[in-house]
């Protein structure tokens, strides 16, 4: 009786909990849609569709692959999965059970200072905050190698590799999954190295989303000798493409916002422009073409896997 008691008082504080931060993360995206968010920076959903409106202009205006339809094949499905990934998905479920896992974590150890290695409170708000950039980065590109390297983890990464012409708005085509990998490693990087006020995380945010759209889109850009450094859409197409050599059979250029990464650990591989690069992976023809078909892919067998 007591151990029933008990886990049935957990059970309904995990309920509170999560429905709590479920309605709390509602409010603050109806917040952002009415123009109340304060201070009126932190308004990602307008800052999104500015930057994804920004970006589209000048794929139509300047673009890499000219004869591409200015809307390309399945625009509008990644559109909708900018809104579900980062809205819908996580006003559902993701963000309450994101707080949760975070709470519960943080009473198992007690306390983010005790995992700190490396406190960057010591440094200077700039400083803290390109370490910060850049270690995340880090975890990112380490997290996105593991996506490719494990056979049941590509299979939630797929989805975003099922791309067949490379537009901004590719960026948003994720499966769900990729959520809960992404963001507990996400998560832990910032404890390991010391607390971040929500300005910093949200610029560094703000940062990589706009490095993200640019990786993607239809655009002719390679920073120049700055490509050592960060990512681009020349390097980024050769991450989406079709037929690599087989040495590279588990993918090439896994950096998100940065490609320093790949020149230090040889995961690099630009062997040409790339702009007419067949794009999608083997049988990605059989793929499941609809949402709700990609939302349950990982999870059930479909054509393209037999």
């Amino acid at each position: 009786m007591i151990l029933s008691s008990t886990l049935t008082n957990i059970f309904f504080k995990a309920w509170e909990i999560f429905s709590l931060e479920t309605l709390n993360f509602s409010q603050y995206f109806f917040n952002e849609l009415t123009f109340n968010v304060n201070p009126w920076y932190v308004n990602y959903f307008w800052w999104l569709i500015s930057l994804s409106l920004f970006i589209w202009v000048l794929e139509i205006l300047f673009p890499w692959r000219k004869k591409q339809p200015i809307l390309r094949k399945d625009f509008f499905l990644d559109l909708f999965y900018l809104f579900f990934n980062f809205y819908l998905f996580k006003i559902i479920v993701f963000y309450g059970f994101s707080v949760l896992a975070e709470k519960t974590f943080n009473l198992l150890i007690g306390g983010k200072e005790n995992l700190i290695l490396f406190d960057t409170s010591i440094f200077n708000p700039i400083l803290q905050l390109i370490i910060f950039f850049v270690f995340l980065d880090f975890i990112q590109y380490i997290t996105h190698r593991i996506l490719h390297y494990f056979s049941f983890l590509w299979e939630f990464h797929k989805v975003h590799h099922s791309v067949e012409q490379m537009g901004f708005a590719a960026h948003f085509r994720y499966h769900w999954m990729e959520n809960v990998l992404y963001t507990p490693m996400k998560y832990i990087s910032m404890m390991l190295i010391g607390n971040f006020s929500p300005d910093q995380a949200f610029l560094v945010y703000y940062i990589s989303i706009a490095i993200g759209h640019l990786n993607h889109a239809n655009i002719n850009l390679s920073y120049g000798p700055l490509k050592y450094i960060f990512n681009n859409p020349k390097m980024h197409i050769w991450h989406h493409t079709k037929n690599l050599p087989e040495k590279f059979n588990k993918g090439v250029n896994f950096g998100i916002s940065l490609s320093i990464w790949d020149y230090i650990f040889k995961t690099n591989f630009i062997p040409a422009t790339g702009k007419d690069n067949e794009l999608g992976f083997i049988n990605s023809e059989n793929f499941p073409k609809s949402f709700l078909n990609q939302f349950m892919h990982g999870f059930k067998k479909t054509k393209e896997d037999s």
